[in-house]
């Protein structure tokens, strides 16, 4: 153990060394080059750092140049979680679709070109893939991040999601250990607890992690869950039972532990950031996340946070430096895996995914073959698109989702889900689309009953309308045509379109 003086500054470079804060805009502000020249460990980028290619290109060679291969994390699943993407979806399927299609090889490829991209634009760490068996089907976060509802499905494409994006020389990180599946709580608000005892989270939950180790997976993420029966009242982040004794001991993990952001409300409702902080190093996380919205103050209280909470016994120095330890060599390895020069795969120039209708990429190909249909569409004439939207997701955020890139301008109409206005809307529709092809998309309308509401007076009125599902197809109406996308990429977005007949239009 190193001995420490107070005031020497040896405890705020341990504690530099664990950290990878975000930061605003789309070039690295002084503050934070100077943390990196410093020790900082690295940092995560969210999708207001992200406007294209070239740029973030730029922006990640600014940071290598203060630090020898800092951590670049971002959280890139794919599918409706997108940072790359954030301003036109995302040119891959996520993982619900690529469970629908339950090929192995397909989810591997896919991956694989997912971190091509990022690795051509410096990226190195992805906080991803999702491996939470989805067995709660109104779960509010999981939903088409997961894979599908059944251990031994998630369990074989965790371990090929995690071999194509470290065979593309980004290291990967599987989430939210020990499995956000069947919670109905969103932890970005409070802490979720995981439904059934210790033996079946061992059954249904953890045999997906133990896939992505025995996958070589470089970094595991666990979440603000409460399994009673081992952690107790504390999420999973929080807890040496949990991490040190399931994670480590049970599972035989030896690599990296990154937090979920600590300011979601889950752990940071009590006494702040900074606490939480402490309490998951204290419990065995190597490296600290804060969110999108952190900034240089919030890094820096973490960090004065971590050296007090030394000074003060709630965290021992060795601990501190074990996590530091385990952080560089976490990085020695990303820099042997880093694969120079290479091509951008589903990116364009201008940060836009492959323009539809090029019909060679692998993306499009995984959601052509996820594409569901039950009924014929027949001929689409002049096609009226009401579109219903879901609410809000934190982790998903606003991307561009649905039909519209493959409709003349005016073609969609967006109805709420519930309320006067949603009548008000949809009796606005219907009247223009006398004579017209009627298709309704909606997205997990299983979440939604104001959803469930609009689609079946719509289906009353209309019978012959196309319903395009383009979330988890759970909620099945009585539509004679129905189609399921299992997810909201642009690609998803594409293969239905092909499906409809309806072509690109110039300028979205």
């Amino acid at each position: 153990m190193t001995a420490i003086r107070q005031g020497d500054g040896s405890l705020t470079r341990l504690a530099d060394a664990i950290l990878v804060p975000p930061f605003p805009g789309h070039s690295a502000p002084r503050w934070l080059l100077r943390a990196l020249e410093n020790g900082l460990a690295g940092v995560t980028l969210f999708g207001p750092n992200v406007s294209g290619p070239e740029q973030l290109s730029a922006l990640t060679s600014a940071l290598r140049a203060v630090a020898v291969e800092p951590v670049i994390a971002i959280d890139e699943e794919g599918g409706d979680v997108t940072r790359l993407g954030h301003l036109t979806g995302s040119p891959y399927p996520g993982n619900a679709a690529l469970g629908a299609v339950d090929d192995v090889a397909l989810t591997r490829a896919v991956y694989q070109a997912l971190g091509t991209d990022l690795a051509a634009v410096g990226i190195n760490v992805d906080l991803a893939p999702s491996v939470d068996v989805n067995t709660a089907a109104g779960n509010p976060i999981i939903g088409t991040r997961s894979f599908g509802d059944r251990t031994g499905l998630v369990s074989r494409h965790a371990a090929a999601a995690v071999h194509g994006l470290q065979a593309a020389g980004v290291g990967a990180c599987a989430k939210h250990f020990p499995g956000h599946g069947s919670t109905r709580d969103d932890t970005h608000h409070v802490v979720a607890t995981v439904d059934g005892d210790l033996a079946l989270v061992r059954e249904r939950d953890l045999p997906p992690f133990a896939a992505a180790i025995a996958a070589g997976v470089a970094a595991i993420m666990p979440g603000h869950l409460r399994v009673p029966a081992v952690t107790g009242d504390l999420p999973a982040t929080q807890s040496a039972a949990a991490l040190g004794g399931l994670l480590r001991g049970e599972l035989g993990f030896t690599g990296v532990i990154i937090s979920d952001a600590l300011e979601m409300r889950a752990v940071s409702a009590r006494n702040g950031i900074t606490d939480a902080a402490v309490r998951a190093v204290a419990a065995g996380v190597d490296l600290l996340c804060l969110g999108r919205d952190q900034d240089e103050d919030a890094y820096l209280a973490v960090r004065t946070a971590i050296t007090a909470a030394v000074w003060a016994g709630a965290l021992t120095e060795a601990r501190l430096e074990e996590a530091a330890a385990r952080v560089a060599g976490f990085r020695a390895v990303l820099a042997e895996r880093a694969l120079p020069g290479v091509p951008v795969g589903g990116l364009q120039a201008g940060g836009l995914p492959s323009e539809p209708g090029n019909g060679d990429g692998i993306g499009l190909t995984a959601a052509r073959r996820a594409l569901r249909v039950t009924g014929t569409p027949g001929t689409v004439t002049d096609p009226v698109v009401i579109e219903v939207a879901p609410p809000g997701n934190i982790a998903v955020g606003i991307v561009p989702w649905g039909l519209e890139p493959w409709l003349p301008a005016g073609s969609v109409v967006r109805v709420p889900a519930d309320g006067a206005q949603a009548e008000q809307r949809l009796a606005e529709a219907l009247r223009r689309a006398a004579g017209r092809t009627v298709i309704a998309v909606i997205r997990d309308a299983h979440r939604d009953p104001g959803a469930q509401a609009v689609i079946t007076g719509l289906l009353a009125a209309r019978p012959d309308t196309i319903v395009l599902e383009m979330g988890l197809p759970v909620w099945r109406p009585a539509a004679r045509t129905y189609l399921a996308t299992y997810g909201a990429s642009r690609t998803s977005g594409q293969a239905a379109a092909e499906l409809l007949g309806l072509t690109p239009v110039t300028g979205h």
